[in-house]
C-alpha cells in the first residue's frame, strides 16, 4: 500500500505534477461508512443516528462510543438496523475513536458526523455526485448551517447563495485556515485517510483541520456548494467554546507547520506567510465566538490581536465579526 512517507519520499517536481498522488479506486461512487464518535450523546444520539441511516447510500453507520456514562450505549443498541455497527474506545478521546472507526469500516468513502449533529436529506447523495464529476478527488466537501437544541435553525448560511469554496489543489488555501469546519459535511477516501495517518491524537483542538491539510498534500478535493449538515449548538459545546482563546488553537498551527509532508507540498518560500494567516483566522474565529457569547471587550480584544499581525487583515476580520453576530 502506498503511505503518505512514500509520497513524501518522491522528488518535489513528480510530487507537485501528479494530480492524483494516490492510486485512485475504479470507481468514484463506491460504499459509504459513516463514523459517529460519541460520549454521553443521549440526549441526541438518537436523531443522529436516524439522520445517518436515511442516506440510502450509506453502507454502514458505526458508534464508537468512548466511555459514556448515560444511555448513549443502549440507544444505539435498541436500534435495529444491520448496517449499524457499534465498537468501544475507553475514554481514549474524540480523534482515537474516529481512528478506530475508520480502522474497521468497510466503505471506500468515510464520513466523520458527530453524535450531536444531523445529516440533512440528501447530503451523501450531493457528495458523492461531487465525486462523480471530480473523479480525482480524494475529499469532497460542502457546507452546514446551524441550529439550537431543539433543532431550530440559528444560522443564516442559507443567505450567502452562490458562495464557493477551493476545489483541485487546496493546501495553499487550506493551510492559512480550516474552510471545512466539520467533518460531517466531507467524504474522504478511506485508503487516502489511511495513509496520512488518520487524526493526530496529541491535539486537543484543530485535529481535523492538520488531517485535512495532510490529505489536500497527497490529493485534490472537491467543492459541492450545498448545506448538507445541521450543525448543532447547545450547553455542552457552547460552554467549550466560550472558554476557548486563540492561543488554545496555536498547537495545532505549530502541528501544521513542523508536518514534512505539508511542508514539502506548499510552494517555497511561503510557509511563514501562511502561518501569520492561519493565526490571523483563529484569531478571527475566537473573535466571532466572543460575539455569540455577548463578550464584545474580548472580540475587540482579539481584533487587536489580528491588527498586530497585520493591519491590513483588520477590515476583512471585523467584517467576519460583524457577521457572526447575525449568525452568518
Amino acid at each position: 500500500m502506498t503511505t503518505a512517507n512514500d509520497v513524501l519520499d518522491l522528488p518535489t517536481a513528480s510530487r507537485a505534477a501528479t494530480a492524483a498522488r494516490l492510486p485512485l479506486p475504479a470507481n468514484p461512487v463506491a460504499p459509504v461508512s459513516i463514523v459517529i464518535p460519541a460520549k454521553n450523546a443521549a440526549a441526541y444520539v438518537a436523531e443522529t443516528l436516524a439522520s445517518a441511516l436515511a442516506q440510502v447510500e450509506v453502507t454502514e453507520v458505526i458508534v464508537v462510543d468512548d466511555g459514556s456514562t448515560d444511555d448513549t450505549v443502549a440507544i444505539v443498541r435498541a436500534i435495529a438496523d444491520r448496517r449499524l455497527r457499534l465498537l468501544t474506545n475507553d475514554s481514549a478521546g474524540v480523534s482515537a475513536a474516529r481512528n478506530l472507526g475508520a480502522r474497521h469500516a468497510r466503505g471506500e468513502w468515510l464520513l466523520f458526523l458527530d453524535a450531536d449533529d444531523r445529516l440533512r436529506p440528501g447530503a451523501v447523495a450531493a457528495l458523492l455526485a461531487a465525486a462523480r464529476r471530480a473523479p480525482l478527488a480524494i475529499l469532497v466537501y460542502g457546507d452546514y448551517n446551524t441550529i439550537d437544541s431543539e433543532g431550530r435553525q440559528i444560522g443564516r448560511r442559507d443567505l450567502l447563495k452562490g458562495r464557493r469554496k477551493p476545489s483541485g489543489d487546496v493546501l495553499t488555501r487550506l493551510a492559512a485556515g480550516n474552510f471545512i469546519v466539520n467533518g460531517g459535511i466531507a467524504l474522504a477516501r478511506a485508503h487516502a485517510f489511511r495513509a496520512i495517518g488518520g487524526f493526530d491524537t496529541s491535539l486537543r483542538y484543530c485535529e481535523d483541520w492538520h488531517c485535512w491539510c495532510r490529505l489536500a498534500a497527497i490529493g485534490e478535493f472537491a467543492f459541492a456548494p450545498k448545506l448538507l449538515l445541521d450543525y448543532r449548538l447547545h450547553a455542552a459545546n457552547t460552554m467549550n467554546a466560550a472558554v476557548r482563546k486563540p492561543q488554545d488553537f496555536f498547537p495545532a498551527i505549530a502541528r501544521i507547520f513542523d508536518d514534512g509532508l505539508i511542508l514539502s507540498r506548499l510552494p517555497e518560500g511561503t510557509a511563514a506567510g501562511l502561518r501569520r494567516a492561519a493565526e490571523i483566522h483563529l484569531v478571527t474565529y475566537a473573535a466571532t465566538q466572543a460575539v455569540r457569547f455577548g463578550r464584545y471587550r474580548e472580540a475587540l480584544g482579539y481584533l487587536g490581536m489580528v491588527g498586530r499581525r497585520s493591519l491590513k487583515a483588520i477590515p476583512r476580520s471585523a467584517v467576519k465579526v460583524a457577521l457572526s453576530y447575525f449568525g452568518i
